[in-house]
């Protein structure tokens, strides 16, 4: 038991949280393929929003039926919560219109950066010791990505703002995940993940309201389904294991996203992102295996 937080300790499950990873990733996938879809009919700013009113009216209504809002609101980190919910909702704005402007194949290809600015940014705010060489697999992987970007290729260079910011974004999300399992449990954090988000997104918006088609609300219902089922898998994958031990497979949605791009959307795989992505995500994974190497030693 945790004496500070009153919440049982951890005991990680490799197995479990791999498992939980990969479950998240194919759903983040086919949420990615729908938003998409929407997103080149209506503004994106509703789409979001509508999601996360779906998303919010499921979290208070589970927090209703426990102790969670008791305990939400009794949380040391509302505010840190708060933040990493809307930051959650920030990003997905980003997200969509990436995928919107750049298809499934460049887009996630450069979102694919995120794990090593997880890395990066893990010293700073972790207070994690980042030796040279996993600094060094951090520059090879923005080699990559710069790769992927194709400087000098016009409009593609401008759009890839778009998923490098989203991946930053994600980063922040996923190391803040990781931090407040260390005071709160995963249904008081997936609480903030629906409320915060649903208060940001409404303010935005709220101004860019349009008439949707019936089969369109069918879609938009799936949406919703996914955001929350993918989100609550990725805070207990976090829960049920080390980050170190389970973010390789995040690397999964990478292929899921090109195979519902090309089959589907009619996207292309040109030959720079597949070699910027290959560098990319073998940067990343070298860069988990030595962190797993130092945790072993340690």
């Amino acid at each position: 038991m945790n004496v500070k937080t009153g919440l049982p300790a951890r005991q990680d499950n490799a197995a479990l949280g791999t498992l939980l990873m990969i479950c998240a990733t194919f759903i983040f996938a086919m949420q990615d393929g729908i938003s998409r879809h929407l997103g080149g009919t209506y503004n994106v700013f509703m789409i979001v929003m509508i999601r996360y009113w779906v998303f919010a009216a499921v979290v208070i209504a589970l927090s209703l039926r426990g102790d969670t809002l008791r305990r939400a609101l009794g949380s040391e980190r509302r505010g840190l919560q708060f933040f990493r919910g809307a930051l959650l909702a920030l990003e997905i704005f980003v997200m969509v219109t990436a995928f919107v402007r750049m298809g499934l194949v460049d887009g996630p290809a450069i979102f694919s950066a995120y794990p090593l600015l997880i890395t990066a940014l893990s010293g700073p705010i972790l207070g994690e010791r980042i030796g040279w060489r996993r600094w060094a697999l951090v520059f090879v992987g923005f080699i990559g990505v710069i790769i992927i970007i194709n400087p000098g290729s016009g409009v593609i260079s401008f759009n890839a703002i778009f998923p490098f910011a989203s991946a930053l974004g994600f980063a922040l999300y996923g190391i803040l995940n990781r931090y407040v399992a260390r005071f709160d449990a995963a249904d008081v954090t997936f609480f903030y993940t629906g409320v915060a988000g649903a208060v940001v997104t409404t303010l935005v918006g709220i101004w860019f309201w349009e008439p949707m088609l019936p089969v369109d609300w069918l879609w938009m219902a799936l949406l919703c389904m996914t955001s929350i089922s993918s989100h609550f898998l990725l805070i207990k994958a976090y829960e049920a294991s080390e980050a170190s031990a389970i973010q390789p497979f995040a690397y999964l949605q990478l292929p899921f996203s090109a195979v519902l791009g090309v089959f589907v959307f009619g996207d292309v795989i040109r030959a720079n992102v597949m070699i910027g992505a290959t560098i990319v995500v073998g940067a990343g994974l070298f860069t988990f295996l030595r962190a797993r190497q130092l945790a072993r030693r340690t």
